[in-house]
């Protein structure tokens, strides 16, 4: 049984949550988060909703065959990827402090 006043507590403790987690959701979309490869020659930015806001290619591979180019793509793009998935995941457990253990949001 919970003390007197703990569902109300409750209550305002899930809506105060709910207010952080939508905050931190804003900030995720400010947040830039880079990947690379071919030692820099192809890197991208990435927003914490795992979007890809920027692609930069240096020229000097632009003369390389086509399948190592799209390789480094694919490889800056994961990267940058898993970089903003592990950015958003300390963003939610700071405001979750870890409660929610394995769950995973939609989109992070």
């Amino acid at each position: 049984m919970l003390p007197k006043g703990g569902i109300n507590k409750m209550i305002k403790k899930a809506q105060e949550m709910q207010s952080q987690m939508e905050k931190a959701q804003a900030e995720l979309n400010s947040i830039e988060i880079e990947g690379q490869a071919g030692g820099g020659m192809v890197s991208v930015t990435v927003n914490g909703h795992k979007e890809l806001v920027a692609l930069n290619i240096d020229p000097e591979i632009l003369t390389e065959d086509k399948e190592m180019i799209e390789d480094m793509i694919l490889a800056a793009v994961n990267q940058g990827l898993q970089n903003a998935g592990k950015v958003a995941e300390e963003k939610m457990n700071s405001i979750t402090g870890g409660i929610m253990g394995k769950i995973k949001f939609p989109g992070m």
